[in-house]
């Protein structure tokens, strides 16, 4: 763990402070009042921070256990192959960019307010399925490998499908975070696209 975060400083520090944030909001709901989004106040210029403290916190055990471990899958190695830099720019930016279009569509729904890292996690998982679209890995209680392109695909279907049992939990910002990481790596990385296609022929 210890080698993790010399070598992963940015993903270790959010893996870490997501998961004691969250826990901490657990037993202390008046976080979950501070932290969640909330598009009516911030379409007003009101309470803008939540765009990225809602990502610090989590509905419940599993929500968060889901996030943080497709955080741990790809995070790590996303930030070995970019660097801490782009890495720190990208969960950043992709955790504002999936809320836009929320903020927009609630922007006068008082009632509303969602939570999680989905939109930020989401950008990882693509960004990394951009370099290592032929990789897999093994998950618990499946004695199959899974491969990343698939793991990408069931991980948005899951995500819509848990936003659904959930008003707090943010389905659009699955899809849009997604289109963030994939915007953002090619952006750092413009020879990624071509060489995401000849892996994937070969």
């Amino acid at each position: 763990m210890e080698s993790l975060f010399n070598d992963t400083p940015v993903a270790g520090i959010i893996f870490l402070l997501t998961i004691v944030t969250s826990l901490y909001a657990f037993s202390n709901p008046q976080v979950y009042g501070k932290f969640m989004l909330h598009p009516y106040s911030v379409s007003r210029g009101e309470r803008v921070y939540s765009i990225f403290t809602s990502g610090l916190i989590h509905k419940d055990w599993g929500h968060l256990f889901f996030n943080m471990f497709s955080y741990y899958m790809f995070a790590f190695t996303l930030e070995r192959q970019i660097g801490s830099v782009k890495f720190a720019i990208l969960y950043i930016a992709s955790l504002a960019l999936s809320d836009m279009s929320t903020i927009v569509k609630h922007k006068d729904h008082f009632w509303y307010n969602s939570l999680g890292a989905s939109g930020a996690i989401s950008a990882v998982v693509f960004s990394y399925i951009l370099f290592f679209p032929e990789a897999s890995f093994y998950l618990m209680f499946i004695p199959i490998p899974i491969n990343s392109v698939v793991f990408g695909i069931l991980y948005l279907i899951y995500s819509a499908y848990a936003s659904k049992q959930s008003g707090n939990i943010n389905h659009d910002a699955h899809f849009f975070g997604a289109l963030a990481g994939i915007i953002i790596t090619i952006i750092f990385n413009p020879g990624v696209l071509s060489s995401f296609f000849s892996q994937l022929l070969n």
